[in-house]
């Protein structure tokens, strides 16, 4: 793995980390750490011997959000700054997001607006107890923009009302009940542990199959049970169904036996 200054990235057994290392500062996010978070994730995603991504945090924070030094240089940006600044959280969100491979967001603590755009771009969320939360962006006067479409997704129109319009801060068992955790755990040695069970089972599974899922669940997500979903979704089982991987696992199946992405 690369070199980087904010981020550490590892390979453990098929497992892919990339952890946030600005604990002094929170996890704040800032110009270098947005760049080498995007660019660790594309790392990832690149190397044949990861299977799934697992994005976590050094310190008390998972992330604060933006980094005060950050904003105070963004106050005198130009329009085409703020529009840089802008479009590169929106590819690092968005390489999150459309990362083929499965990814779990460990949360050992607060998480501030960026912050929770980073959960919701995970496709897992598993979280401590004492995590907390906040969509704080229209306390400084500014919106979730660039966040929007992946916390929308995760919690829904309606709690977005509330909490993007407040403010507020909610805890781990609000952010589960809404959503945007899938499951909660009492500390980190919990977290761990809760983490390494669900890689075993995502594992298990078709990584091809996996990233076929990924890309089906954005394409229909929202659309109508119309005739050209309905032909979407065909072609997409028939092309998978007939591929190596689909092939083989089917094979398996009936075969008794375990397929052979067990065996890599």
């Amino acid at each position: 793995m690369s070199d980087y200054r904010s981020i550490i990235t590892e390979v453990d057994g098929g497992v892919g980390i990339l952890t946030l290392n600005r604990a002094q500062r929170h996890n704040a996010f800032d110009e270098e750490l947005i760049a080498e978070i995007t660019a660790g994730l594309r790392e990832l995603a690149s190397a044949p011997q990861v299977r799934i991504v697992v994005l976590s945090s050094t310190g008390k924070s998972f992330c604060a959000g933006a980094d005060l030094n950050w904003m105070k240089r963004a106050a005198a940006y130009t329009p085409e700054e703020n529009l840089r600044d802008a479009i590169g959280l929106a590819e690092l969100l968005s390489t999150l997001n459309e990362l083929p491979k499965p990814t779990i967001a460990r949360v050992q603590g607060p998480a501030y607006g960026g912050g929770v755009g980073l959960i919701a771009a995970c496709d897992i969320a598993i979280g401590t107890y004492d995590a907390l939360f906040a969509l704080s962006e229209v306390k400084l006067g500014i919106v979730p923009a660039v966040i929007s479409p992946y916390v929308l997704a995760a919690i829904g129109e309606r709690y977005c009302r509330r909490y993007m319009l407040t403010a507020e801060r909610f805890s781990a068992a609000e952010a589960y009940r809404i959503g945007l955790l899938h499951e909660l755990v009492p500390g980190e040695e919990q977290l761990d542990d809760a983490i390494a069970e669900l890689v075993d089972t995502l594992l298990a599974n078709g990584p091809q199959a996996q990233a076929e899922c990924k890309a089906l669940i954005r394409v229909v997500a929202g659309q109508p049970i119309d005739a050209e979903t309905i032909e979407e979704t065909a072609q997409r089982i028939t092309r998978v169904r007939a591929s190596e991987e689909g092939r083989e696992g089917l094979a398996a199946f009936l075969e008794k036996r375990p397929p052979n992405w067990l065996a890599d």
